[in-house]
């Protein structure tokens, strides 16, 4: 069989009209699609993806590949549900008969949903895809029947009808390696146009799930409430892969630092290995580095750090059910920075006890930690996460307003309105970025390390907020 896969990243609109494509640099690679790829490979299926958000052309690549193509596989996400429907109609219009596949957050947030607001794809899988993918694979080419299928929900006879319930993957291990190679094709770790890593540069996880509840997160689907790791070992064997062929790895777990004594003991193993490649955690979290730690990992290396800090209040932190302090926040940001980790720190604005006062505590707390890069968001109440149901319960959200809604006073979602937070959002933005002496220190990075790249990216991205 022939499948192809095809990416649309979450939260832009790649056209108004058809023709009309606005580009983007990508950021990293699919890396669910890599795993479903790689599954389907085992199996002796040739396998192509197309990232949207990494073509140049991606509608006339599309054309291109349907021509030899016997099964279309589709990401959904919530943020890009218009361009899914715009995407797999397109398809159809050109082969009517040819199977759509749908998956990614949206199907496993809405298995059946997704099938009514998609109406041109046939398929849904919710969840974990990797053990489904060939079961589908085989049903299409008429063995068995998708109705045996976990995860599954299905067109038939104009009805929308489920498999089996579905299941997860308690073993990480026994998943093939991600496969990397279906898209060498792209330019990954640039962002707004610029190169932030080293290249060549991947994507890769060691676990899935998350053992934290926050507050404003999803966590109503299968796969992320049950935590899993992968084992270092296979974790190390895919590292010596990556190695060979890319300079530079983003590790994207939900929460990479959970369990401090498993880093320790990876950090070890990666010190053993003694290799070149450049490493950033996303999945940081403050309440569990500490010196020692930090250290093996800046030894590893591991260049930079990503925390999810949220808030410069301790009471908007409880409320989000953090577990942490501003306490911990500034003492593992100042120790990240003195150990020379590039460190970004994301903030959140716009919780429901948040007043003004608040906001500018968040945006004066993030201007006095020594971070390189902050990323300022307006909460989103997100279908799943604690704050939506229980919104829901409260009479605010109804089914109607969609899945994602800003936190806006005037539907009884906050303190503020999103004009209110859409202007302290740019603030925030502003008064970070233009302080002379973060600029100083960003310049003088610039000339030690001969890279201009960061100093491009910063600009480029300061200059798009500035014109929304």
């Amino acid at each position: 069989m022939r499948l192809l896969l095809v990416q649309i990243a979450p939260g832009y609109e790649y056209f108004s009209e058809r023709k009309k494509i606005k580009t983007r640099s990508a950021y990293y690679p699919p890396l669910g699609l890599l795993y479903i790829s790689s599954a389907a490979e085992q199996q002796g299926h040739s396998v192509e993806i197309i990232d949207f958000h990494a073509e140049k052309h991606p509608f006339d690549s599309l054309k291109r590949s349907l021509l030899s193509t016997d099964i279309v596989g589709v990401s959904v996400y919530t943020q890009s549900l218009n361009d899914s429907v715009r995407i797999t109609d397109y398809i159809k219009e050109l082969d009517s008969t040819l199977p759509i596949l749908i998956g990614g957050p949206h199907c496993s947030l809405h298995p059946k949903q997704s099938l009514v607001e998609i109406p041109s794809a046939n398929i849904s899988v919710q969840g974990e895809a990797e053990l489904a993918i060939n079961e589908i694979l085989q049903v299409v080419q008429g063995q068995g029947h998708l109705s045996n299928i976990a995860g599954v929900n299905f067109r038939e006879e104009g009805e929308i009808k489920p498999g089996k319930p579905q299941s997860i993957i308690c073993d990480l291990d026994s998943l093939a390696f991600p496969a990397r190679t279906l898209v060498n094709k792209y330019d990954y770790g640039k962002i707004n146009n610029s190169y932030f890593f080293k290249p060549r540069f991947t994507s890769m996880i060691s676990s899935r799930g998350c053992p934290f509840r926050c507050r404003f997160c999803t966590r109503n689907t299968l796969s992320f409430q049950t935590y899993r790791r992968r084992s270092i070992e296979n974790i190390i064997q895919e590292i010596k892969l990556i190695n060979e062929s890319y300079g530079s790895v983003i590790i994207v777990d939900d929460n990479f630092m959970a369990d401090k004594h498993w880093v320790s003991t990876f950090m070890d193993r990666l010190i053993n290995m003694e290799i070149e490649l450049e490493i950033y955690i996303q999945g940081a979290r403050v309440d569990t580095a500490n010196r020692d730690l930090l250290k093996k990992m800046k030894q590893a290396g591991v260049k930079h750090l990503y925390f999810g800090i949220e808030s410069g209040n301790q009471d908007v932190l409880d409320y989000y059910r953090k577990k942490t302090s501003l306490d911990q926040i500034r003492k593992t940001i100042e120790l990240s920075h003195e150990l020379g980790f590039y460190t970004l720190g994301s903030f959140i604005i716009g919780a429901p006890i948040e007043t003004q006062k608040h906001i500018k505590q968040t945006i004066k707390f993030a201007c006095s930690l020594p971070l390189d890069a902050a990323v300022f968001n307006i909460l989103t109440y997100k279908y799943g996460s604690d704050l939506w149901d229980e919104a829901v319960e409260k009479g605010k959200i109804k089914k109607s307003d969609g899945y994602t809604i800003m936190a806006d006073s005037e539907k009884g979602l906050g303190n503020l309105t999103l004009e209110e937070l859409g202007n302290f959002y740019r603030n925030a933005i502003i008064h970070f970025n233009l302080r002379p002496r973060y600029l100083l220190q960003h310049l003088i990075r610039c000339i030690r390390t001969h890279d201009i790249s960061l100093f491009k990216s910063g600009f480029n991205y300061f200059s798009n907020i500035l014109s929304i």
